[in-house]
């Protein structure tokens, strides 16, 4: 176990590789209870949100999600964000558990003008995802739902092992699964439900092998690949700014800005790439990258790639750097080579 922004949580259960692993080949259970919940509500809450967020959050329909991002007036990144439209006056905002008060200060602030409630529901939801080829399966021996009917990025309410949820086809490892959003006082039931239809099939996985997955996955993480001092276009996650749409938004003159320097060539400084070690030294967050013997970057997340049996790494570096690449691990150079992000995907499954 292990203290993270304030929650004790499970690091691993056992062996982390082996519940990276499970969930490649068939299912892991994840506790995620410490994720910020925020509903913003009301007839106005839609237009309150494209407002806050740099996502057009109005063209959602009830049960879509979209993934986005809260930023400062200078375009850098506050949180990423995940809105679902649970019906045409409700949203539900998934924040990061460092960023939850932030988050919910921020969009206070934002959607008050609008006339929208925003209410911190944290505290009395949980969340259990359950994540792999073989999730489906699992989950539908215990609810209703007609799971096949729920599209990713999308959700519906419903039954789960007997407690009242919003199911949604979302996850955060680069696996077909599902988030099962549920009172706090029903998560257990609802863990033991889905670990009891797994059988032998499903592990409990914790945060170690979360990082992995959505590292092989090329996810960003807010504190490594996303921050204050990181503007979507850097982190190649423009296509979540929604400069077409017609409401102002909070950053919307930075983010143009941009956004224009990006079309002319003279884009941000900076770029994140993907990088694999050719030997087996462990890039981790923080270590130089080289280029012709200068220091050309930083990595942001590595860590040994489970299913790819190699190190694998993301990386700020300066724009047009070619390479060859070399990371400094503890004083040793070690060579890397640049690749296209993600490191998995899962039509590579074999």
């Amino acid at each position: 176990m292990t203290d993270f922004a304030g929650w004790l949580m499970p690091l691993r259960y056992g062996s982390e590789t082996a519940e990276h692993l499970a969930v490649r080949s068939s299912a892991g259970l994840f506790d995620l209870s410490h994720m910020g919940e925020i509903a913003v509500t009301g007839p106005s809450a839609a237009e309150a949100l494209d407002y806050a967020l740099t996502g057009w959050i109005s063209r959602l329909k009830a049960g879509q999600a979209r993934y986005t991002m809260i930023c400062a007036p200078d375009g850098g990144i506050i949180d990423d964000l995940v809105v679902y439209r649970q019906d045409e006056t409700r949203f539900l905002v998934i924040a990061n558990a460092s960023n939850a008060s932030v988050v919910l200060a921020e969009l206070a602030g934002r959607c008050a003008a609008a006339g929208a409630e925003v209410t911190d529901e944290t505290a009395q939801t949980a969340l259990v995802a359950i994540q792999g080829q073989n999730a489906p399966a699992i989950l539908s021996q215990v609810t209703a739902l007609p799971l096949a009917g729920i599209r990713y990025y999308s959700g519906m309410y419903g039954d789960v092992a007997g407690v009242p949820a919003w199911v949604a086809r979302t996850g955060y490892t680069g696996e077909d699964g599902f988030e099962v959003f549920c009172p706090a006082d029903g998560a257990e039931q609802v863990w033991d439900a889905l670990a009891k239809a797994g059988g032998s099939g499903v592990v409990p996985a914790g945060l170690a092998a979360r990082d992995t997955l959505r590292l092989e996955a090329g996810m960003p993480l807010y504190g490594n690949e996303l921050g204050r001092d990181v503007r979507p276009y850097e982190a190649g996650l423009g296509k979540v700014v929604r400069l077409d749409k017609p409401a102002d938004f909070v950053g919307r003159p930075a983010l143009a800005a941009a956004a224009a320097a990006e079309q002319e060539g003279s884009g941000p400084p900076r770029e994140l790439i993907g990088l694999i070690g050719r030997s087996r030294r462990i890039p981790r967050h923080g270590y130089p990258v080289l280029s012709d013997g200068a220091p050309v970057g930083t990595v942001t997340s590595g860590a040994p790639s489970p299913t790819l049996a190699v190190p694998v790494a993301m990386a700020f570096v300066e724009r047009g750097a070619k390479g060859p690449f070399l990371i400094d691990v503890r004083g040793r150079l070690e060579p890397a080579d640049r690749t296209q992000l993600p490191f998995y995907r899962r039509s590579q499954q074999a």
